[in-house]
């Protein structure tokens, strides 16, 4: 603890001398969000940035969420400390060559309503489906913003469907997410089979165990949760939504069913509540990899910048700006 005080007072002075601003994702360790300036969802973090002064922005998350940053403040530095951190989920759909076949990711299960090869790509999508209108999950890298005509985030995703004019659209990667719009939208959802294997694991018998283990409280839910367990859930929302919820909600005690390290920032704003992960082990190993170490060393080498194209981070921006005039 005390060299985790001594490490996080160094990086506070560098912060300053380099006149970086320390962004951290809820997912995050709990000492990497509390030495943090902002701690948010990816996108509302990086929106955050455009509004701050500074030359160097550190972004504790994982890869596509440093793109975002990257995209939205392309005259700024931007650090991912740990350079191996990724998203399983953004890696499921690539523009044209993916890196590896989905089946090989854990977690992986085979659905019959999803039946296009397991090697496909958004190129081979948008070719068998003409003229029907992509939208991206901001959990995606920016080739396949550049290549999307609008992009979404948990949060608004059902808004952004019923925006566009045509009765089909192309949601991707979560196909939970895309199922959670279908079923509040009168359009055809034509979803992607990618999935977030931290939400995708839960069970509806997990849900109604965990009511059952704490009958007074509230279950939250993700929307990168299957339907089965939406259903049961009392609010689904994104994890800044979890945070308004919580804190707004005269309820005193919750069911939090999203990555754990959330719950670091609902106790904090809320000492007078009580919250209890919907399970245990919904921990992305990704999100766990930043420690103060790989913050300070980032920073103090100037390491792991992540810069994107010129010709992709201008496609990728209309995309996130079409969804950010909504």
């Amino acid at each position: 603890m005390d060299q985790n005080k001594e490490l996080a007072g160094k990086i506070l002075a560098l912060k300053e001398r380099k006149r970086a601003l320390i962004l951290a994702h809820n997912y995050q360790r709990e000492e990497v969000q509390e030495i943090a300036d902002f701690t948010g969802d990816s996108l509302e973090l990086s929106r955050t940035a455009v509004q701050i002064d500074c030359d160097v922005i550190v972004f504790c998350g994982v890869d596509f969420m440093a793109e975002s940053a990257s995209i939205l403040n392309p005259k700024k530095t931007v650090l991912l400390p740990e350079q191996s951190a990724c998203c399983p989920m953004a890696d499921m759909v690539h523009w044209d060559a993916p890196r590896r076949p989905w089946s090989t990711y854990p977690g992986y299960r085979e659905q019959p309503v999803f039946v296009y090869p397991k090697e496909f790509t958004l190129k081979d999508m948008k070719a068998m489906h003409p003229g029907v209108p992509v939208v991206c999950y901001v959990n995606t890298s920016a080739e396949v913003k550049a290549h999307s005509d609008i992009c979404c985030t948990s949060a608004n995703v059902v808004k952004v469907v019923e925006s566009l004019p045509s009765d089909k659209v192309i949601c991707v990667p979560d196909r939970n997410l895309s199922m959670w719009a279908q079923k509040n939208t009168g359009k055809k959802v034509i979803a992607w089979d990618g999935f977030c294997h931290v939400h995708d694991r839960i069970t509806r018998e997990d849900a109604l165990n965990s009511r059952k283990e704490h009958p007074g409280a509230l279950l939250l839910a993700h929307p990168e949760c299957r339907p089965e367990v939406l259903d049961v859930a009392d609010h689904v929302t994104s994890t800044s939504g979890m945070i308004r919820f919580a804190s707004e909600s005269a309820h005193k005690e919750f069911i939090v069913g999203t990555e754990t390290g959330i719950l670091y920032r609902l106790r904090k704003d809320n000492p007078d509540k009580i919250f209890h992960p919907l399970r245990k082990d919904m921990i992305c190993p990704n999100m766990k990899k930043t420690t103060l170490q790989s913050v300070f060393d980032a920073l103090s080498r100037m390491e792991h910048v992540v810069k994107v194209p010129e010709d992709i981070r201008l496609a990728a921006k209309t995309s996130l700006d079409r969804m950010l005039a909504l």
